[in-house]
């Protein structure tokens, strides 16, 4: 009993609870502590870091955090070149991550994005009770604000360490736990997360079922050790470096793509997988493309690069609607169930909430640089719907509104890295004058208000530069304007400055100035 007496956050009711310590977790209770809203933070784990404590498998990230980029690291306009810290308001603590890497690469190791976060939490104070398992979930009628019939509602997790009740919960647990398909004879293959050590993999043809990031990370790391690689799955893989998005294998996996095309050491197929037979030490995988044609592959080892699914345990059963392969919950603009209103959810969890999809383009949500952004705008809505605490909104003088929001679109960070999702608001008013709203869902201000408003974003059609988008509410109407990319990507020059100018006129000239 001393030892939990020693830990943060004993069993009980609690205004919020958080449950999980990975990135999205820790920035969320960052996020929530600067605007002084109470909660208790729970996780599995035994320290923070979430699944990069455990992955990716060969140890070195996906994004990078370049350390020269002509901006101070303590600035805002940093976060746009490092994908990896997580987000301070004081200067001391942003930037955690550059001053931990050896040097070696951009791309941190998976050791240095551990510690990055490890170090996040230790400075900035969070308190998370480790080794806190949430193991399921009911609704109860709450008493403290009114309970029964219309009134409020709690939800009651239990817990290895307790019962915990909150009328709020916010869900940062990941998209982790492995999935495979019903394939016949594949589920006794192992699966991304139970790769074995490398040089086991030497001199063997090793069959990879999934041609996503995970299984060309895979190949990478393995085409120094195996005879033959075979990548399988039935849709074509798609390459980033096209894409001009996230969307895509990402180009530090592109070699096996390359060996495929030239040298034949990869094999990449366009098929789907019927079957995965044992044959005495090794698999015979039966295949079959588009037009029908049956292709068995004798190989030495399968992979199930198949991906992974959320574990949301019993919440479906609660009533959170989910959706796809990887049962993302489905969530409104601000992240919160579709279906159960006051359970929400932080990191990657949050790329279920799809936004508007321009050009069939994604949000970032599925990786840190774009979900810290989602908890920190989350963390402001939960404080003023839940708790009563409203933002503070600074006011702006009408000349300096073009420069300002053409500073945004060419070094906001926030639009950059969420780039179609999150969209810089002004309000403009007869009476109260203009007024910056911050950093907000663009579907949220698309979809309600009537006030004349104008919003900006960064966003991408899959075919060059990101360009600025200029949405314009005038008498509950909006307009949307689409300006020129830049090569250079600086959307600062006379021509922007005349052209968005232009488009802010009409309800600039409505809105009163500051006193």
């Amino acid at each position: 009993m001393a030892e939990l007496g020693q830990k943060p956050f004993p069993p009980g009711r609690y205004r919020l609870i958080v449950v999980g310590s990975g990135p999205g977790g820790l920035q969320l209770s960052y996020s929530l502590t600067r605007l002084g809203i109470d909660h208790a933070v729970l996780s599995d784990d035994p320290a923070p870091g979430g699944m990069f404590r455990r992955w990716p498998v060969f140890q070195r990230m996906l994004s990078w955090t370049k350390p020269f980029a002509g901006v101070e690291h303590h600035e805002r306009a940093y976060e746009r070149y490092d994908w990896n810290s997580l987000l301070a308001d004081d200067q001391v603590n942003r930037a955690v991550m550059p001053a931990l890497m050896d040097g070696t690469s951009y791309f941190p190791s998976r050791p240095e994005m551990q510690k990055g976060l490890e170090t996040f939490a230790q400075r900035t104070g969070i308190r998370v009770r480790f080794g806190c398992r949430w193991e399921s979930t009911k609704e109860i009628p709450s008493p403290a604000v009114g309970g029964g019939q219309g009134g409020g509602r709690d939800f009651v997790l239990a817990t290895s360490e307790g019962e915990y009740r909150a009328p709020v919960v916010v869900f940062a647990v990941g998209v982790a736990h492995p999935y495979r398909p019903p394939i016949p004879g594949l589920e006794s293959v192992p699966h991304y997360g139970d790769f074995r050590p490398v040089e086991t993999y030497k001199d063997r043809r090793v069959f990879i079922v999934g041609k996503q990031n995970s299984g060309f990370e895979i190949a990478t790391g393995l085409l120094p050790w195996a005879r033959q690689l075979v990548l399988a799955s039935p849709s074509p893989a798609k390459l980033s470096v096209i894409t001009h998005t996230l969307v895509g294998v990402r180009a530090r996996y592109v070699q096996p793509y390359e060996d495929a095309a030239l040298a034949g050491g990869v094999v990449i197929l366009d098929t789907t997988i019927e079957e995965v037979i044992r044959d005495g030490a090794g698999y015979r995988v039966r295949t079959r493309n588009a037009a029908g044609r049956e292709l068995t592959v004798p190989v030495d080892d399968v992979i199930a690069a198949t991906g992974f699914v959320t574990p949301l345990r019993d919440l479906p059963a609660l009533g959170v609607a989910t959706f796809g392969q990887s049962r993302l919950p489905a969530q409104t603009p601000y992240w919160e169930s579709a279906t159960v209103p006051g359970i929400f959810f932080a990191g990657t969890i949050t790329q279920g909430a799809a936004g508007l999809k321009k050009h069939g383009i994604p949000s970032n949500s599925g990786a840190v640089q774009g979900y810290r952004y989602n908890a920190r705008v989350l963390a402001r809505h939960l404080a003023e719907t839940k708790f009563g605490v409203p933002a503070m909104r600074e006011r702006i003088d009408a000349a300096a509104l073009v420069p300002y929001l053409l500073e945004q679109v060419s070094h906001g960070p926030e639009l950059w890295h969420q780039r179609g999702y999150l969209a810089r608001v002004i309000n403009l008013d007869r009476e109260t004058g203009i007024t910056n709203e911050g950093v907000l869902p663009l579907q949220s201000f698309l979809d309600s208000g009537r006030s004349d408003a104008v919003a900006v974003s960064l966003e991408s059609n899959g075919q060059g530069n990101p360009y600025p988008v200029v949405y314009v509410r005038k008498e509950g109407s909006i307009a949307e304007h689409a300006m020129a990319p830049d090569p250079l990507l600086d959307f600062s020059g006379a021509e922007y400055r005349e052209e968005l100018r232009s488009l802010l006129e009409p309800v600039l000239s409505g809105a009163a100035s500051p006193a």
